[in-house]
């Protein structure tokens, strides 16, 4: 695949996962094709807003919608062996969906994410635009993965193989959650959120280089901390900011609390 595609060929591209956004090297580092971002960026810029739906809209001839010209929904047939329920779901162009997956309504995913094998999007979940989504992964209901296409050199929220998101979870700006990690209901990462891995007596940060990252097979939970700023006013008013903790590493209990169901795919 030669690099550089534009336009329709590039969409074409991404929706038959011949190209991604980021790319997993075998040393488990992930790398950004950051000129892939740059050229959906480009086709939004030179694409006009144009109105879509017209085969349902009402008999004056009003859209039902209004997009860039290229951004049409995708649709499924037998061949990709994905199952998208009724109900509002959406996929936009430019975003790959694997087969066996299944699509709750109503979830959306956005143009440049890539979606793995057997994954799970759960009733009104979000993947944001360029994220990538391994194999067999469970988003919960009102799961946000957050997007992100610019700037373009930045990482997108990446989740690996066999990660659980509760319901509620947002997780945004660049985090990466590794294989097999768990978020209870409710957990909120973001590259400036501090997690106190309890099991090893650590502190986990993200940095301009390398943002937050979950170890593999973590579990976490919400969590808070006192205020650091004006400590005395806060500890006497009882403030407290938001954190994740590290509660364990996965067992078999976690394990069968968060395995798949074969029968829905």
């Amino acid at each position: 695949m030669a690099e550089r595609l534009r336009g329709i060929e590039l969409l074409q591209a991404l929706e038959h996962g011949e190209l991604r956004v980021a790319e997993r090297g075998a040393d488990g580092r992930w790398t950004v094709q950051a000129w892939i971002k740059e050229a959906i960026l480009e086709l939004f810029r030179g694409s006009a807003v144009v109105p879509k739906g017209l085969e349902a809209a009402p008999a004056e001839g009003a859209a039902l919608f209004r997009d860039k010209q290229p951004f049409d929904l995708r649709r499924f047939d037998e061949r990709s062996e994905v199952r998208v329920v009724p109900g509002g779901s959406a996929v936009r162009r430019g975003a790959y969906v694997a087969p066996r997956c299944v699509l709750m309504p109503p979830c959306y995913v956005n143009v440049g994410a890539w979606i793995g094998e057997g994954t799970l999007i759960d009733s009104h979940a979000l993947v944001g635009s360029c994220a990538q989504i391994g194999a067999r992964v469970h988003l919960s209901a009102a799961a946000q993965i957050g997007g992100v296409l610019e700037p373009a050199n930045a990482r997108p929220v990446i989740v690996e193989d066999e990660v659980f998101v509760g319901g509620n979870c947002g997780v945004y700006e660049g985090v990466l959650l590794r294989r097999g990690a768990v978020l209870a209901a409710g957990t909120i990462l973001a590259s400036g959120t501090l997690v106190y891995d309890l099991v090893h007596g650590r502190e986990l940060r993200g940095t301009r280089a390398e943002p937050l990252e979950i170890p593999e097979r973590a579990v976490v939970v919400p969590g808070s901390r006192p205020a650091r700023v004006a400590p005395d006013f806060a500890a006497a008013q009882g403030v407290h900011v938001a954190c994740a903790l590290i509660v364990k590493y996965r067992d078999e209990r976690t394990d069968r609390a968060t395995a798949l169901e074969e029968a829905l795919r």
